[in-house]
């Protein structure tokens, strides 16, 4: 316990030290929110990735679809690398960082409004962007917490507030940098950790072979035969694809080509500083996601090797909690020490994307809602003041609503999050990607795909509240309703833009004249063209 009190005691400290440090970065709106734009691959690499996965990835999704999948839950970690990162970066990278720059927007509600000349578009952009981050911020307090009682006995209310403190502090004190700089340190942390415990879980239950063997012959109960035939096969959760290709397939959409359409993933390209810091951050996130997200799959995969552990915790209905699924895995095959290193990386995971969806949610409202809008004249003193105010705000709604989240019978981490990533990701990828790549997108359009995914997927969530009985079928699920949506999104977005008037050509040849720009650059960078 004193060890485990010493590494908390370091790595809070190290937070708050960096935050304070990052302070002199922070006194302006470009450097608070953006970093100044100067931000280089190895610390933009570690944001993108340590934003993308969290206590949500290690404790929910792992253990949920881990269980549910077995080791073809790999796949989605896979997924998450190629998708979620190797193509976000070569897609939206270099893009992003130059049509941003040249329309001088610091969120996306704002480039929305400079690219498609709409003020209403931006206004709703920021108001879905609030209303569906708090879910999903909420979502990363309950996984940290189950953590933090199985470690320390420490009541969950209580891990809670801690965690809110911290992450506070350091984010008001140094903005955009100082969440960087930390995610770099958390991000470490995490590839370490994750590798240690995945050798210490597998040795526990007879090494690799020995643990795939006892998979193969893992017990299911009726209700999972009765609702997915094939896990009564022999074998299936060892299989390539699992008892369910297709629901496995909806995952990695979900979870990939999410980030896509993400305001906190995209806001990371909008600070890159050099045309070098993308292929090396693209290479660097890559990896990053392979070692982590892969690797936090593959170890949910053998959940089921610990049927019977008296720390899987069950719903009054007889149903399994997800959640409780990797914390009893680590309580059973980890010593004190590496239980130290597993609380340290899950902090790291959920702080570094904790601090990341509060700065998006705080810099959006304050400069798409509340700048000439609510407040017509608001200078930069002010502007950083009311960012402040407003990431205790979202911290402490958001950690509220995780309080009362604990207590419910629909308090599982994969369905909170699939809430807010398919709302957000359904209604901002499509416009924000044909917004950088096509110009006949029209703003109508990406209404269009923004009223649909948000209301879609509130629906949804009413219908998994038990406020509204909806007959979605297959769509009745989070994940796959969100996956459905993005995939929606890039449908109706082309099809209203060419059932709608074109977009006034000066201001879309205004947008797109920063790509044809020329630059300068080194023999070693690009050949010269033969004259």
């Amino acid at each position: 316990m004193i060890l485990k009190i010493l590494l908390l005691i370091v790595f809070f400290g190290l937070m708050v030290g960096i935050g304070l440090y990052c302070r002199r970065n922070a006194t302006d709106v470009n450097g608070f929110v953006l970093g100044g734009r100067a931000v280089g691959p190895w610390l933009t690499a570690f944001a993108y990735g340590t934003s993308y996965f969290s206590a949500v990835i290690f404790v929910g999704y792992a253990g949920q679809f881990g269980w549910k999948f077995g080791i073809a839950a790999t796949w989605i970690g896979i997924g998450n690398a190629v998708i979620g990162s190797l193509m976000a970066w070569a897609v939206l990278g270099r893009r992003t960082r130059i049509m941003t720059q040249h329309l001088q927007s610091a969120t996306m509600p704002d480039f929305f409004a400079k690219r498609f000349n709409s003020q209403s578009l931006k206004i709703i952009s920021a108001v879905v962007i609030f209303v569906f981050l708090i879910p999903y911020t909420a979502s990363l307090y309950n996984g940290l917490s189950r953590l933090f009682e199985m470690a320390f006995g420490i009541p969950y209310i209580w891990c809670v507030i801690a965690m809110s403190v911290l992450t506070a502090i350091y984010v008001i004190a140094g903005g955009y940098m100082a969440t960087a700089i930390n995610d770099f340190i958390q991000g470490i942390i995490m590839i370490f950790g994750i590798i240690a415990v995945i050798a210490a879980v597998l040795g526990y239950k007879g090494g690799f072979m020995g643990a795939l063997e006892g998979l193969a012959n893992a017990k299911v109960t009726e209700a999972e035969v009765a609702a997915t035939p094939a896990v009564g096969i022999k074998g299936i959760f060892n299989s390539f694809f699992g008892p369910d290709p297709l629901g496995l397939l909806g995952v990695v959409i979900l979870t990939s080509l999410g980030t896509w359409g993400l305001p906190q993933m995209v806001g990371k390209f909008y600070a890159i500083k050099r045309e070098g810091d993308i292929h090396k951050g693209t290479i660097i996130s890559t990896a990053f996601a392979v070692i982590v997200a892969g690797g936090c799959y593959f170890l949910g995969g053998f959940g089921r090797l610990f049927t019977g552990d008296p720390g899987i915790q069950f719903n009054d209905k007889g149903g399994i909690i997800y959640d409780s699924i990797v914390p009893a895995m680590l309580q059973s095959s980890l010593g004190d020490l590496l239980i130290a290193v597993v609380i340290i990386l899950v902090l790291s995971a959920s702080m570094s994307t904790l601090s990341s969806l509060v700065l998006t949610s705080s810099s959006t409202l304050t400069l798409d809602l509340l700048k000439g809008h609510a407040v017509k004249k608001m200078d930069e003193k002010n502007q950083l003041l009311t960012m402040r105010v407003l990431i205790v705000v979202f911290i402490a709604i958001s950690a509220v609503i995780a309080i009362i989240q604990v207590k419910s019978p629909v308090a599982f981490i994969a369905q909170a999050m699939g809430v807010s990533w398919g709302a957000m990701a359904g209604a901002f990828l499509a416009p924000f990607l044909y917004g950088l790549y096509w110009k006949r997108a029209t703003a109508l359009s990406c209404w269009a795909s923004i009223l649909f995914s948000s209301i879609f997927m509130t629906l949804v969530m009413f219908n998994q509240l038990g406020v509204l009985t909806l007959n979605l079928g297959l769509l009745a699920s989070p994940i796959n309703s969100g996956a459905f949506c993005m995939l929606a999104g890039l449908v109706l977005v082309p099809l209203v833009s060419l059932i709608t008037p074109a977009p006034d050509k000066k201001l879309v040849d205004n947008a797109f004249s920063c790509y044809s720009q020329k630059v300068l650059v080194k023999q070693s960078e690009a050949l010269a063209d033969p004259e």
